[in-house]
């Protein structure tokens, strides 16, 4: 705001900055300050535990299936019949999580063999079938 003179013959403006708004809202940001820094103040102080919200993964079971060059098929190394076969598939097709069924047929034995036993899995619920070979030299 410029206030000018009457007395003065120049037109010279008088400028001042007038202070007191400025004092006002100095005075009520400290008021304000004064009031809440108190407030947070107030707080209890807590150690938290650390805890982790991942669920722990129960690692199923492998079975290992061979095929031997007979056509003779083994549940992890116990010698079992086509019928107890399809039967322990069904078992593993049933649980949860399912096991993974890895199979092993010798390169002698028919083909046919391997498949019924890739039948006999699907048929029975497995999902997780996998072929065990022999890395080539």
């Amino acid at each position: 705001m410029a206030f000018s003179s009457i007395d003065n013959d120049n037109d010279e403006m008088l400028s001042e900055i007038n202070m007191i708004p400025l004092i006002d809202v100095m005075l009520v940001l400290l008021i304000v300050f004064i009031i809440t820094v108190p407030v947070m103040k107030h707080a209890v102080n807590v150690d938290l535990p650390r805890a982790s919200n991942e669920r722990s993964q129960d690692k199923p079971e492998t079975i290992r299936l061979s095929v031997d060059a007979s056509g003779s098929y083994f549940w992890n190394a116990e010698r079992v019949e086509d019928t107890e076969l399809f039967n322990r598939l069904a078992l593993a097709g049933a649980q949860t999580p399912q096991p993974e069924l890895h199979i092993r047929g010798d390169k002698a034995v028919r083909y046919e063999r391997v498949a019924q036993a890739m039948a006999a899995a699907q048929r029975s619920g497995v999902r997780k079938i996998g072929f065990i070979t022999e890395p080539s030299p």
